[in-house]
């Protein structure tokens, strides 16, 4: 499930609890947990709603001014049925602390270059783009394709696998290094 930076610091916040979606069937399943901008999220319950009894104070449950703003979110065909989903959060993303660790053992450095290992291992790619991020922070992936034999999209889920291991950041345009990232970077320098 995707929730929008805005309602994903809500949930954060606890000023949002709830969610709704048109879909031809759940995609969450009460328990479930997934990643936001501002952290896990939580998946409390779901269950089907009546769109034509939904209220505007139900859209400013989940976030939105008013009934007409939450119903120009939905996708789905007029006939889907619509489901709230109540939501929690349960804390921030682990990510964002080893991104902003930056005192790295000899064994983290060698933990990172086996791993960088592993990337490049068919196409190389990972060590190229970490160097220019850090040449040139807020590069986007269409730009840093440009350069590597792997395309746009293909380069976006790889550079995910950067940001898992805390050593990127995406932007809200293009990417930048971590704390973690420039201290890995900079204890490889030749």
């Amino acid at each position: 499930m995707i929730l929008t930076e805005r309602i994903a610091h809500a949930v954060a916040a606890g000023e949002v609890t709830v969610a709704y979606r048109r879909w031809t069937r759940p995609r969450v399943k009460s328990g479930s947990e997934f990643r936001t901008v501002a952290g896990r999220v939580r998946v409390e319950t779901i269950e089907p709603v009546s769109a034509a009894e939904l209220t505007d104070a139900d859209a400013r449950r989940a976030g939105y001014a008013s009934l007409d703003d939450l119903t120009a979110t939905f996708s789905g065909g007029a006939s889907d049925p619509v489901f709230r989903i109540g939501l929690s959060w349960v804390a921030a993303d682990a990510r964002d602390a080893l991104a902003a660790d930056a005192n790295l053992t000899a064994e983290d450095v060698a933990s990172i270059d086996a791993l960088l290992d592993r990337l490049d291992a068919r196409t190389p790619w990972a060590r190229s783009t970490l160097a220019r991020i850090r040449r040139e922070p807020g590069i986007t992936a269409g730009a840093l394709a440009g350069g590597l034999p792997v395309g746009k999209e293909s380069l976006k889920r790889r550079i995910r696998s950067l940001k898992e291991h805390g050593l990127t950041r995406s932007l809200r345009v293009g990417y930048e290094l971590s704390e973690r990232g420039h201290a890995y970077l900079s204890a490889t320098d030749p």
